[in-house]
C-alpha cells in the first residue's frame, strides 16, 4: 500500500514529503497507521548523517496511532488497539529476561540498521528501497510497521496522538531519575539542559519527592516552564560560574546530576556540582570520541559515579503504563511541552524547536 513520509536522502538537509510503499506485515510484524510522531534529537544526529545509516530513509522513533493489520504470530494487539511504539528488544537475551530491555543484546541490529533482522526494507519508493525499521518503527510516515516488543496499548479516551514521546524522550528523562538514579525523597537533582528530557526529569525529580530540583538552561521561556513543572530553582549557565551557583543552593553538592546536552563543558559543569557518593547520569549525545568528564581522583575520593543511561533504563511494558498513569493524575504533564505540526511541515518543526520555539514538536501524518 502506499503512504506519505518525509524520506531523508544523504548529503541532502531537511526531509522531503513524498509517497512511498510499505509492505503488508509479516507474521511478527504490525501495521499501525500513525495518528502522531515526536520529533527527537536523535532522528535529527542520524539524518544529519553524524550517525552510520544507508540513505534514503524514514526516520521517527515517537510513534503512536492506531493498529490496523497484524501478522499471524501476534497476539499482544488487534486491528483497532490504540497504541504507542517505542525502542525494539528481542525479548530472548539476559538483559531482556532481567527487566533491562533498554541493554538488550542486540539493541544495534533491531532498532539502527535502517532493515529487518534478513537485511530487507518494508519501504521503497520508485527508485528502490528506503531504509525502514529505525527503532523498530520509521513513523515518520502515515503507516509504518512494528513489533509486539515495540507496541504499548493505550487507552482510546487519551490523546493517542501525543503519546508517542512517552517511548523515548519522556521516558528517558523520567525514567532516569526514578529508575537509572533511584532519586531519593529529600535529595537534591541538578538537570542541565531544558529540552524535552530535561523538562522530563524536572517531572520525575517531583514525582521522586526531591527537595531541591535545580535546572541549568539558557532558554527563559525554558526555565519559566520548568518552574511551572516542579524545578525549584533554574540557573541561567549565562549568568556565571555554574558549578559556584549550585553550590550556593546547596553547599554540599547535589545528590544526584543529569546531564541531557551532551556538550563536554556542561558534563563537567555537572559534575563539579556532585556531593560525595553522588552520580552524575549522562543521557545527551556526545561527538564521537568524546571523553568522560572529570578528574579520576577526584571521582574517587568522593565515592563519585558516572553513569550512562539508555531509554531511562525502562522496560517498556512494565514503565510507560506506569508514565501513563502520572500522566492522567496530573503528575506527568508532558503535554505542556507539546506543538502540533503536520508530518508534511517537519521542516519547519525542526527550526522552531531548534530556536525554543516548541520543547516537544509532535508531527501529525
Amino acid at each position: 500500500m502506499k503512504t506519505d513520509a518525509a524520506v531523508a536522502y544523504a548529503g541532502k538537509p531537511g526531509f522531503s514529503f513524498e509517497t512511498v510503499e510499505i509492505e503488508a506485515p509479516r507474521p511478527d510484524e504490525i501495521l499501525v497507521r500513525v495518528l502522531g510522531v515526536g520529533l527527537c534529537h536523535t532522528d535529527l544526529v542520524f539524518s544529519s548523517g553524524a550517525a552510520p545509516y544507508p540513505f534514503p530513509a524514514v526516520f521517527g522513533h515517537e510513534g503512536s496511532g492506531v493498529v490496523e493489520a497484524v501478522g499471524a504470530e501476534v497476539t499482544k494487539v488487534s486491528p483497532g488497539d490504540s497504541v504507542l511504539i517505542t525502542f525494539r528488544s528481542c525479548g530472548a537475551c539476559d538483559r531482556c529476561a532481567d527487566g533491562d530491555a533498554a541493554y538488550c543484546r542486540t539493541m544495534p541490529l533491531l532498532n539502527y540498521t535502517g532493515a529487518r533482522t534478513d537485511g530487507t526494507s518494508a519501504l521503497r519508493n520508485e527508485a528502490g528501497p528506503v531504509a525502514s525499521n529505525f527503532f523498530g518503527q520509521s513513523t515518520f510516515a502515515g503507516h509504518a510497521i512494528t513489533y509486539e516488543r515495540n507496541v504499548v496499548k493505550v487507552d482510546p479516551s487519551l490523546p493517542v496522538e501525543i503519546m508517542g514521546p512517552l517511548g523515548c524522550g519522556i521516558q528517558t528523562g523520567a525514567g532516569a531519575v526514578i529508575r537509572s538514579l533511584a532519586a531519593k525523597k529529600g535529595s537534591a537533582f541538578l538537570v542541565t539542559g531544558g529540552g524535552s528530557v530535561g523538562l522530563s526529569a524536572v517531572m520525575g525529580a517531583k514525582i521522586q519527592g526531591c527537595a531541591t530540583i535545580i535546572l541549568v538552561e539558557p532558554m527563559e521561556s525554558r526555565r519559566q516552564l520548568a518552574m511551572e513543572l516542579g524545578a525549584t530553582h533554574c540557573i541561567d549557565p549565562a549568568a556565571g560560574d555554574v558549578a559556584a551557583a549550585v553550590r550556593a543552593i546547596v553547599p554540599a553538592g547535589v545528590d544526584n546530576a543529569l546531564d541531557t546536552t551532551g556538550i563536554p563543558a556542561v558534563q563537567a559543569a555537572a559534575l563539579a556540582c556532585l556531593g560525595s557518593k553522588a552520580t552524575l547520569g549522562l543521557v545527551g549525545v556526545s561527538a564521537p570520541g568524546t571523553l568522560l568528564p572529570g578528574d579520576v581522583n577526584t571521582v574517587m575520593t568522593f565515592g563519585q559515579s558516572i553513569k550512562g543511561i539508555i531509554e531511562g533504563d525502562s522496560d517498556p511494558d512494565e514503565f510507560i503504563p506506569e508514565l501513563i498513569e502520572h500522566f492522567k493524575a496530573g503528575r506527568l504533564p508532558f503535554d505542556k511541552l507539546v506543538r502540533k505540526y503536520r508530518l508534511s511541515e517537519i521542516n519547519q518543526a525542526i527550526a522552531a524547536q531548534h530556536h525554543g520555539e516548541c520543547v516537544k514538536a509532535v508531527l501529525i501524518p
